[in-house]
């Protein structure tokens, strides 16, 4: 099968949100400048620089009651922060439940009974009990190609590592099996975990 995007699939869903997976999930943490807090997975979220270390997601809806993207995009540009939590899969349903399209007026970490703590570098909170939490200062807000898509980069000032993921001055990820997005309602947990050396050159 071949598909041009612009003529359609014919599909019965989009194949193109499972094509490019496993995705890792960022469950985006900001507050607003009326300090009200929110609390959204992305999965189009990732790693994408070590110095110094930055992050990258991309919205790709509107609200009615938002005049610039969701409330995480909204939120960050009053404020020019937020924190990337990262997801396991014992986190799986009140990440979940976080996904829906509520009110600004809804807090996420409330609604979904999640613990949630202070941020250090940033004015932010973050999911408690993440096994890591990515505290982030916004580098920039790219518009993509098409009316709703916006790209947030952010460059991260701070780490948190939850002490039972680090083993022998390791992150270990077996430690919680991150959860992964991959397209339609899909999601695995990374479970198996081996290791190649790069050829020596």
């Amino acid at each position: 099968m071949f598909y041009r995007p612009q003529d359609g699939h014919g599909l019965p869903r989009n194949p193109f949100s499972a094509i490019v997976t496993p995705r890792p999930i960022g469950w985006i943490s900001t507050r607003g400048a009326d300090g009200r807090e929110n609390l959204a997975p992305y999965s189009f979220f990732n790693a994408v620089a070590y110095e110094p270390p930055q992050v990258i997601f991309s919205s790709t809806e509107t609200k009615a009651d938002r005049d610039f993207g969701k409330d995480s995009v909204s939120n960050i540009r009053e404020t020019g922060v937020f924190c990337a939590n990262i997801v396991e899969y014992a986190a799986r349903e009140k990440m979940n439940a976080t996904s829906g399209a509520y009110g600004r007026e809804v807090d996420e970490f409330a609604l979904a009974g999640i613990d949630r703590a202070e941020c250090k570098t940033i004015p932010c909170s973050r999911v408690a009990d993440a096994p890591a939490n990515l505290e982030c200062r916004q580098v920039e807000i790219v518009h993509l190609r098409g009316d709703n898509n916006l790209l947030v980069i952010g460059e991260v000032t701070g780490i948190h590592l939850r002490d039972d993921c680090i083993i022998e001055g390791r992150f270990d990820i077996t430690r919680f099996q991150p959860l992964s997005r991959l397209g339609y309602r899909d999601y695995a947990a990374v479970a198996d975990v081996f290791q190649m050396g790069r050829p020596k050159t």
